[in-house]
């Protein structure tokens, strides 16, 4: 059940300017006149409803406590959302000609005494305000006012979250839930059914990617990129959207949730971090030249190397700290090598990732070694080294040493040990670049959450970049990045030596002097 604009007041105030037709379309307008202690929006990605959320956040914030004023908590699950969503509210106050505090930047202090939030706040005259905060807080208890929690499914405890959310309604305060789906196993999906299925009290909203365009959202595009509107340029646009999701279309644009385990990361996570500058490198052979003679391959990947490899190679900057990850296959699925640089303000990014089909091991291995050897600062790469992957994982670890070189066989335990802390790295921005490519989008969205651990199932999806549309991935890109980071927070202790020859030392020692020679009793 979806209530009208009647039901709220506030929104009613402001219908009646000139402007509020032409602000917010008609879906925004329904979701903000929903008035509940509980209401929860199922929606699709890339639709504005935050952006709207912001708005009604605003007028509710600056409302005295008689015209039902209340300060609103924004949870966002990182904090570029974070900081988007503060940055909406100030340009809503200032579009309503609200007086308000510049954005302030702030600690909350939580229960735990070594883990601090940080906060973004916007005071009103009214005196309430709107705090928006990076990560939950056990410390929400107690509070009163509205509580918005964006992108619901992707908070890592959303049940213990929304206890104590819901805590806040006993004083009248109002909860709302936004997100997109993540799977039917997930703690927000089952919100919805419940609410639904009557067993929670509570508004269900919901708004997919067709609704939302035949609501306007096309013209709004145009309006806002200065494009005329054309009903053809309209549906060129909307395949272009779902092409982009591919897959994921159903769960990310229709609202129709994945079954089984939720992504272990979201796709608007995945995005922000998504960079151009980093550039994904193809080497497919056809089938059959595996059979030609090794030197005349050995030749072939030689050129391939010095024209594609070197001069990414060479744009890294020398003052970083270089390390890999290697997700190894020899037919079927892709083998990726991917490069990490950290950088001297401990920043993460991957500069190229190379994905190979149909090469030879001994290929593979030349390939390798030739981006090791160019890496400035090498410190510690990790090697797949299962199955076929065994042989190059060893061989690596022997050229580059045992305590550098991980030879790894993936198990339940290690991705319950490090998937987490390459999902961290991206949420707060230490991993900050990642290649903005479909196929390695993709591969790090498939990993699932399989009983609380995040790995890569069983099913293969379609290489959209095959041209004979046959080829398929299985994480493969993921798993490289995921090596590669997990590489980056090992502890590798690297010792740097120069040989020196026994001539060599008698001549520094002769130069050291007859006194020094004496007293050493070196003669």
């Amino acid at each position: 059940m979806v209530a009208t604009n009647e039901a709220n007041p506030l929104v009613d105030g402001l219908a009646k300017s000139n402007t509020m037709p032409d602000v917010l379309l008609q879906y925004q307008k329904n979701w903000i006149g929903i008035r509940a202690p509980l209401k929860v929006a199922e929606k699709s990605r890339r639709i504005g409803l935050t952006w709207a959320e912001a708005a009604d956040n605003v007028l509710v914030a600056a409302s005295q406590r008689s015209a039902g004023g209340q300060t609103v908590y924004y949870l966002g699950y990182n904090q570029d959302m974070t900081v988007e969503y503060i940055q909406a509210c100030a340009q809503w106050a200032k579009a309503f000609n609200y007086a308000a505090s510049e954005i302030k930047e702030g600690i909350w202090e939580d229960d735990d005494p070594d883990r601090h939030i940080k906060t973004f706040t916007i005071v009103f005259p009214s005196g309430f305000r709107i705090v928006a905060l990076t990560s939950r807080p056990s410390n929400l208890r107690g509070r009163q006012g509205v509580v918005v929690i964006d992108e619901a499914a992707f908070h890592q405890d959303l049940d213990e979250l929304l206890k104590a959310a819901l805590a806040l309604l006993i004083w009248g305060g109002e909860v709302h839930v936004i997100s997109t789906h993540d799977g039917t196993d997930n703690p927000f999906n089952e919100l919805v059914q419940e609410i639904r299925a009557g067993k929670r009290k509570g508004e269900v909203f919901r708004c997919t990617f067709h609704e939302a365009v035949n609501d306007g959202l096309y013209q709004r595009v145009c309006m806002r990129k200065g494009i005329s509107y054309t009903s053809e340029g309209e549906q060129e646009w909307v395949q272009g959207v779902y092409a982009f999701y591919g897959d994921a279309a159903s769960e990310e644009l229709d609202c129709v949730p994945s079954q089984g385990g939720g992504a272990f990361l979201s796709l608007a996570l995945l995005e922000s971090r998504a960079s151009r500058d980093a550039t994904v490198v193809n080497l497919t052979r056809p089938i059959g030249w595996e059979i030609q003679a090794e030197d005349v391959r050995m030749r072939d990947v030689a050129e391939w190397c010095d024209e594609f490899l070197q001069p990414l190679l060479t744009d890294i900057p020398n003052d970083v700290q270089s390390f890999y990850g290697q997700d190894f296959a020899r037919s079927g699925d892709l083998s990726v090598i991917t490069p990490l640089v950290k950088e001297r303000d401990l920043r993460k990014r991957i500069p190229f990732v190379v994905e190979m089909r149909n090469v030879p091991f001994a290929e593979q291995r030349f390939i390798l070694f030739y981006v090791v050897d160019r890496l400035p600062g090498f410190i510690a790469g990790i090697n797949d080294a299962g199955g076929n992957g065994a042989a190059l994982a060893e061989d690596a670890a022997v050229k580059y040493g045992h305590e550098r070189i991980e030879q790894l066989k993936l198990t339940e335990g290690w991705y319950r040990d490090n998937m987490p802390g390459l999902k961290a790295d991206l949420e707060d921005d230490t991993l900050y670049s990642i290649p903005a490519d479909q196929g390695v989008i993709a591969d790090l969205r498939s990993f699932r959450l399989v009983k609380g651990v995040a790995r890569i199932p069983d099913t293969r999806t379609v290489d959209k970049g095959d041209k004979g549309g046959k080829a398929k991935r299985h994480g493969d890109a993921g798993i490289a990045i995921a090596l590669a980071n997990a590489a980056s927070r090992s502890e590798v202790e690297v010792y740097e030596y120069h040989r020196i020859t026994p001539n060599e030392q008698y001549h520094r020692d002769v130069k050291r002097g007859a006194g020094w020679r004496q007293q050493k009793g070196i003669w």
